[in-house]
């Protein structure tokens, strides 16, 4: 599933919860300028997706249409199978990079708070892995039973592999984990296709060559 159909189903899903949503409101959820929210909901409106109506001089209610309807429901059902394919060819690729950790007895801490997080997570608990630390870009609470620390402060865990656990932008998530002093070679994205050096050494899981998601 490309970018641009994820971010009609966001818009779509965002719109039949809320009616009256404001674009700046769309903007925050969907973490894209507001400028560009507005380019996206003009060409849903301009598609016949959604159906835009003036309810007060400072107020718009937006709702999709049957034509919209049917897109969402094509979407879900692309990003749905899109998920179990991501999954499925990530945690082989995982198993099979850390596999090596096993046998170096290796300490592994995971980059990423989200579902996939949460995959790395039972993975590397179901192989007997040391989970020495969750990190976001700031802390953040509880992670599964763990505290979340600020990445800036990794120095204060002893790891050997972190693993990227993140869906978005995963080339920009690179370059901050450089920045914070982190050497490639300790970083294991979560697919193959994202070639960070560690996982352009893995041996590649068929069916996962491909763009970022």
């Amino acid at each position: 599933m490309d970018v641009e159909s994820r971010r009609d189903l966001q818009l779509f899903e965002a719109l039949e919860q809320e009616a009256h949503v404001t674009q700046r409101t769309l903007s925050a959820r969907l973490g894209i300028a507001l400028g560009l929210t507005n380019l996206y909901l003009k060409r849903l409106i301009r598609k016949g997706y959604v159906k835009c109506v003036t309810v007060s001089p400072n107020r718009l209610a937006y709702s999709l249409t049957p034509k919209g309807l049917s897109r969402k429901a094509r979407l879900t059902y692309e990003f749905m199978r899109y998920s179990i394919d991501f999954y499925r060819d990530a945690r082989q690729h995982l198993r099979r990079s850390l596999t090596h950790a096993v046998a170096d007895g290796q300490r592994v801490a995971i980059y990423g708070v989200g579902d996939a997080a949460e995959l790395v997570y039972l993975l590397v608990r179901d192989m007997g892995l040391d989970l020495v630390g969750v990190f976001n870009v700031d802390a953040d609470g509880v992670f599964l039973g763990m505290p979340v620390q600020a990445i800036a402060e990794h120095k204060a865990v002893a790891f050997d592999v972190l693993v990227v656990a993140v869906l978005e932008k995963p080339a920009g998530t690179a370059k901050l984990l450089r920045q914070c002093g982190i050497p490639d070679e300790k970083v294991l994205m979560l697919r193959p296709d994202w070639r960070s050096p560690r996982a352009a050494a893995a041996p590649t899981v068929a069916g996962t060559d491909g763009s970022e998601p």
